[in-house]
């Protein structure tokens, strides 16, 4: 069984139901069945990745994947050295460098920025990937619509995937055995929050990075927050 621990120290369940309350993360039951990882040979060597439209059909629409939607440059996708006991296609997040890695073969990892749980809202364990979602849709918790509506802000009760959604352009459910943890790593239209801590336990990726994540990960693959 995972165990997941909470940082700063305080009882499990009171973080978790407190993140689970007020987190922006949450949303639609994911229906994608689980399915085999594919073999993948280790990509050739990069240097920073450069941020390019993504063209594919289902992603026909106005999302600018540059200028001011890039992350900070510290940020930014590169591959580097990278040694680590976790094996290839595993996905290590480093809440503290706010750092999230892919390894590959031969000590190498793709590196990308992320945003990472405020105080209060983080948490370390090993979970996967139970299932992947494009432009999913988001349900905001019960308290926030409330508390939102209390300040004169009418917010839906649920967004489709577009262009504005919290979640951002994809999302990859983080899952505990069969048990969804409510977190998320997700794509987000406030690029400048990568490199802080701002989510209520997520874990943020500019889109355009979470794109190219989305591609290279399956159901199934390990993830370990730390």
């Amino acid at each position: 069984m995972v165990k997941l621990s909470v940082v700063p120290a305080r009882p499990l369940m009171l973080a978790l139901i407190a993140g689970f309350a007020l987190s922006a993360c949450v949303s639609s039951k994911p229906v994608e069945p689980p399915t085999p990882p594919p073999v993948v040979e280790a990509p050739a060597p990069v240097k920073p990745l450069s941020y390019l439209p993504d063209d594919t059909a289902d992603d026909a629409r106005d999302l600018n994947l540059t200028g001011d939607q890039l992350p900070p440059e510290r940020f930014r996708r590169t591959e580097i050295d990278y040694q680590t006991d976790e094996p290839p296609g595993t996905v290590i997040v480093d809440t503290g460098e706010k750092h999230l890695y892919l390894i590959e073969e031969g000590g190498k990892a793709l590196r990308y920025g992320v945003g990472v749980g405020r105080e209060g809202f983080a948490w370390k364990g090993t979970v996967e990937i139970g299932s992947r979602q494009k432009w999913p849709r988001w349900f905001p918790p019960k308290e926030m619509v409330a508390r939102e509506r209390a300040r004169g802000h009418n917010i839906p009760d649920m967004m489709e995937g577009q262009v504005g959604n919290p979640l951002g352009a994809r999302a990859l459910y983080l899952y505990d055995g069969t048990k969804d943890t409510l977190f998320r790593i997700h794509g987000t239209f406030e690029p400048k929050s990568i490199g802080t801590n701002a989510s209520s336990g997520c874990i943020r990726m500019a889109n355009a990075d979470v794109m190219d994540l989305y591609e290279r990960v399956q159901v199934g693959t390990r993830v370990v927050v730390r």
